[in-house]
């Protein structure tokens, strides 16, 4: 049988799990079908006295109410949010999606292995390395990190469970749909020229949760559960621990990073927030067509006045004196050098088979600084493009465009832009492959 490639990264709860769980006091959970009120409330309760019945059936697939008190206990360490009387079937019913999710995910990966003849499904020593890597995480040796759950009342198959569907699930998923997904060179070009044209707008650099009205039960669940969400992370619950246990969006893993964007690129419910926004401020829910947004803005920064530009050439050199035949010569030769050029990469290469051509990198300047000949050129070409040949006093200039960005910020490089548009596809794939899951399976609840 062929396997297929480790696992390279934790999933993003296990992720939290190395923050989170070193410094989180868990109040014990019960966790009972028809449970009053009073018992539902986060008061310490022996995890040996739970009567263990049946909270949901997956496709015959039973899931205990052992298993749901154990996964809120989990949620509880990981999120940083303290279980309150108004936030408890929050956790409920989270702890509940993510354990049929699971039940869904494992499922198909036993039938995918089932027909494919592969293994994709996480061994216990697979399994193993990831829980010594989220002790790494926390100073601790495996045992200690084993007996820091414990103390919290939880099971460590509970973890080693939840650890086996994500990394097995990524790996699926990276694996079948990773290896084809390409992004485009257009799709960069795109990017780097709707950033470029939005140079002069306002920037944010902000982190997010957003709650899938789809997968909690509708809009307003989603909304009532932001509100929860916000209330706690207002009293101490970290903002990133929060994104990474409750947040469906592809920044979870990065605990809700989304980096800097600018007005435009999110929904204008968003854009509407973020402008009524300080630094260090934390939105209300913000509803959008599919789901809830929570957004905490780190900064903020006016737009740019102007634009840096990175340029390669290939020039001729010519006296202001050379009469027009060699001007033409010159040209018709550059422009046939320009019909062989794919881009900066290979600008110099290419240059250097042509004879009397001389190629080299100009380095970054702002736009506004540059000869006017070469400023046009470079207002109006896109990165990756490069331009025909322009006539200046020195000679005949081909003129490339490698990078743009606005002053005074960072500019994203080619390779941010990719993975941040590989992430996007990616993650998107998976939750319509979910959906997918959940529509044509029997899911029963208790």
């Amino acid at each position: 049988m062929m396997r297929a490639r480790n696992v390279t990264g934790l999933s993003a709860r296990g992720a939290a799990l190395a923050i989170a769980l070193a410094t989180t006091a868990l109040p014990q959970v019960l966790w009972a079908q028809e449970a009053a009120p009073e018992a539902a409330a986060p008061a310490p309760v022996a995890p040996a006295g739970i009567n263990e019945s049946v909270a949901a059936v997956v496709n015959d697939d039973i899931i205990s109410t052992y298993d749901l008190a154990q996964r809120m206990r989990l949620l509880i360490a990981t999120s940083g949010v303290q279980p309150t009387q108004q936030n408890l079937a929050q956790f409920q019913r989270e702890a509940l999606i993510g354990l049929v999710d699971e039940r869904l995910q494992l499922q198909e990966l036993r039938r995918v292995e089932r027909d494919q003849k592969m293994e994709i499904i996480a061994t216990d020593d697979e399994v193993s390395g990831e829980l010594a890597e989220m002790a790494k995480g926390n100073n601790m040796s495996l045992e200690q990190f084993l007996g820091n759950l414990k103390a919290q009342g939880i099971g460590e198959e509970t973890l080693r469970q939840e650890v086996r569907a994500n990394t097995s699930w990524q790996r699926w998923i990276r694996g079948r749909y990773g290896s084809r997904l390409r992004i485009g060179e257009d799709q960069v070009k795109a990017v780097q020229q709707r950033l470029a044209a939005a140079a002069s707008k306002p920037q944010y650099q902000i982190s997010e949760v957003f709650i899938d009205a789809n997968r909690v039960g509708g809009m307003d669940t989603a909304m009532t559960g932001a509100g929860q969400l916000i209330t706690q992370m207002q009293q101490g619950a970290p903002f990133p621990a929060v994104a990474r246990q409750f947040s469906a969006a592809a920044t979870a893993a990065a605990g809700g990073d989304a980096g800097w964007i600018t007005a435009g690129e999110m929904a204008p419910e968003i854009d509407t927030a973020l402008d009524q926004m300080r630094p260090g401020q934390l939105s209300r829910p913000i509803q959008v067509k599919d789901g809830v947004y929570i957004i905490y803005l780190r900064d903020k920064r006016a737009g740019a006045g102007g634009m840096m530009v990175n340029l390669k050439q290939a020039a001729i050199g010519l006296p202001q004196t050379a009469d027009q035949a060699a001007v033409d010569a010159a040209s018709t030769k550059l422009t046939a050098l320009r019909a062989t050029v794919t881009g900066c990469g290979d600008l110099e290469t290419q240059a250097a088979k042509v004879p009397g051509v001389i190629a080299g990198d100009l380095g970054e300047a702002e736009i506004k600084d540059l000869a006017p000949a070469f400023r046009d050129a470079a207002e109006s070409l896109a990165a990756g493009q490069i331009s025909q040949p322009i006539r200046t006093s020195a000679g005949l200039h081909l003129l490339a465009v490698c990078a743009k960005r606005a002053s005074g910020q960072d500019g994203q490089s080619t390779e941010q832009i990719e993975n941040r548009l590989f992430g996007q596809q990616l993650s998107m794939i998976a939750r319509r492959y979910m959906r997918d899951l959940r529509n044509s399976a029997t899911i029963e609840t208790k």
